[in-house]
């Protein structure tokens, strides 16, 4: 019997060149043929989704990093910190009459001398790390992957004791580092390895402490960001701050040493530009394959495969009875907080983000928060993939960096705490605000959380000039009086009438909650042109009554409005949806008065 033609998890750079030599079999030369796809993407691709052979692939995370071998299969989920540019490397060259290829790996494996026969190709690299504010209940797993490596070591170590002498096929085994760097044919191949060439300049870092390394990369040990070099993809497929999961080969930990002296390029070019980044602290990943990640992807125990009408309002009402247990049997405001745990930004007009319903529940104060506000907080943590809270002080915003900027001299991006991923959930606490006096920091903080939460817009800080990144984040603010400092879209007095009413939640309940607010928020919706006269009828009736009423109330009416229908599993706005808005606004107008 045949095994299966190519090991895709443990050696993939083998199926590279394996494909590579077809190609280079049928056209002598990689100019004549498409060197960016020769037929090893398409199979990947195959194994990874028709097979299926992702749920096989370990992901990366400071656990797995232990146990992980280089030169193997493996996949990164993360946010797009920061694009560091594109570097140029030798994608194939001549070793004698033999056409070899670099292409997903950042040693030769083979010496390149100094022929002349090379393709210069170019890739790009970008700085990823774990998605900001990602709840434990969102990661996968790692004993299945542990386990499935133990059984391969297992296999590889019987395959050594029964083989008399290495065949060609050993080249591709994976040793640990510390044999690569002791390897005298490593050695010599380093040495006569051509180095990656970077188109842009990013600077050479001062010394610094290991500590400080640490705070500039983001890493505390429990969080592993991750270099990925990404090949032959559109500029427009990968955006600052989306979330993606990048399928790929990790590289050896193991630093090429390249002696300038032996470049024939410029200075520019042979100084290598990812010396910052400790391959220890960092990893690189050559990627395959990458998708964007939404926020259903990161549900764990996902059963439910299509939103029937039924199954959804049965799903809301146990989530409404959960929400209006956690704010102590006030059902109005659980009601508007379900309608803002689904909003989003569905479309932008000039200055507007359409569809954004940040929420203000007043009427809080330290004891209360310490009762119903902590539930809350651990309630959104348990419901959605990305949550923050924020501790608003006068302290912290003269302290903390909100917004990222720009580091010239090591031309990083710092991240701040507001550069958040689509689909995050913020909570402001403003119950810990006492007297004090904002510095220029603070001002500017209470500037940029200001505009985050009218714009959905962040300000990110270039020195010369500044610019203005679209956000999508869900804002809630919990406060004693009105919030002066953000101004939500509805503001709700908090009324609980009953202390520690909150019931035990079993696992099935979270894994259809999480579900629900994963997948109804992101049905299409419309209002059918009846329903359109009522809504405009309604509308001049209530400015007629009240003149103090504004386009930005009529607004928020009408997200209500999508927003309720949407929360019943209902793609159109119906009359009985639209009277549960207006019923909800006077009970809200009520306690306002």
């Amino acid at each position: 019997m045949v095994g299966p033609p190519y090991d895709f998890l443990a050696n993939p750079l083998g199926v590279v060149r394996s494909t590579f030599e077809k190609a280079i079999a049928s056209s002598s030369d990689p100019a004549s043929f498409d060197a960016k796809d020769w037929g090893a993407i398409d199979l990947f691709s195959r194994f990874l989704f028709d097979q299926p052979g992702l749920s096989r692939v370990p992901v990366l995370t400071p656990a797995t990093l232990r146990w992980v071998q280089p030169n193997t299969l493996v996949r990164f989920r993360g946010m797009i910190q920061d694009m560091l540019g594109n570097e140029l490397y030798v994608g194939a060259y001549k070793d004698g009459s033999v056409w070899r290829t670099n292409k997903f790996m950042d040693v030769a494996q083979f010496p390149m001398g100094s022929s002349a026969d090379m393709r210069i190709w170019e890739r790009r690299l970008l700085y990823c790390v774990p998605v900001p504010g990602q709840n434990e209940w969102t990661e996968i797993s790692t004993e299945a992957f542990t386990n499935q490596y133990m059984d391969w070591t297992f296999q590889q170590r019987e395959k050594r004791r029964r083989a008399d002498d290495e065949s060609d096929e050993c080249k591709d085994m994976h040793v640990s580092a510390d044999m690569i760097q002791g390897s005298p044919d490593t050695k010599k191949m380093r040495e006569d390895e051509h180095p990656s060439l970077a188109t842009v300049s990013l600077g050479v870092l001062p010394e610094t402490s290991s500590s400080s390394m640490d705070m500039m990369l983001g890493y505390d040990g429990n969080s592993l960001p991750c270099l990925v070099k990404v090949y032959d993809s559109p500029e427009s497929d990968l955006k600052l701050n989306d979330v993606f999961e990048f399928v790929g080969v990790l590289a050896s930990n193991v630093e090429a040493q390249v002696d300038n002296k032996d470049c024939d390029f410029s200075d520019d070019f042979c100084e290598d530009p990812l010396q910052h980044f400790p391959a220890n602290k960092v990893p690189r990943l050559h990627c395959f394959i990458h998708r964007k990640l939404a926020v259903s992807d990161f549900l764990q125990n996902n059963t439910i495969i299509e939103p029937k009408s039924h199954l959804i309002k049965e799903i809301r009402e146990a989530l409404l009875r959960h929400l209006t247990s956690v704010l102590g049997n006030d059902a109005v405001a659980a009601h508007f907080l379900l309608l803002h745990l689904l909003s989003r930004v569905h479309a932008r007009a000039d200055t507007l983000a359409v569809g954004k319903l940040s929420l203000n529940l007043t009427c809080f104060s330290k004891e209360t928060m310490s009762t119903f506000g902590n539930l809350l907080i651990l309630s959104v943590e348990n419901l959605l993939p990305f949550t923050h809270y924020m501790p608003l002080t006068v302290e912290y915003l003269n302290t903390t960096a909100l917004a990222p900027r720009k580091d010239y001299d090591t031309n990083r991006l710092v991240t701040g705490v507001l550069q958040l991923a689509e689909g995050s959930h913020l909570i402001v606490d403003e119950t810990k605000l006492e007297a004090g006096t904002l510095n220029s920091l603070g001002v500017e903080n209470a500037r940029l959380l200001r505009n985050l939460m009218e714009l959905q817009k962040l300000e990110y800080d270039f020195k010369y000039y500044r610019m203005e990144m679209a956000t999508d984040v869900q804002l809630l603010v919990m406060s004693e009086g009105k919030s002066n400092i953000l101004p939500a879209d509805v503001v709700v007095p908090f009324r609980p009438s009953v202390v520690n009413a909150t019931e035990a939640v079993v696992g099935e309940a979270w894994d259809a909650w999480r579900w629900y607010l994963a997948t109804v928020r992101l049905l299409p919706h419309s209002i059918e042109s009846e329903m359109q006269k009522v809504v405009e009828n309604d509308l001049v009736a209530a400015r007629q009554a009240d003149r103090s009423l504004n386009p930005q109330d009529f607004s928020r009416w009408l997200t209500m409005g999508r927003l309720m229908s949407l929360s019943f599993g209902e793609t159109s706005l119906s009359l009985e949806h639209w009277q549960m808005v207006k019923e909800l606004e006077r009970l809200r107008s009520e306690r306002l008065k």
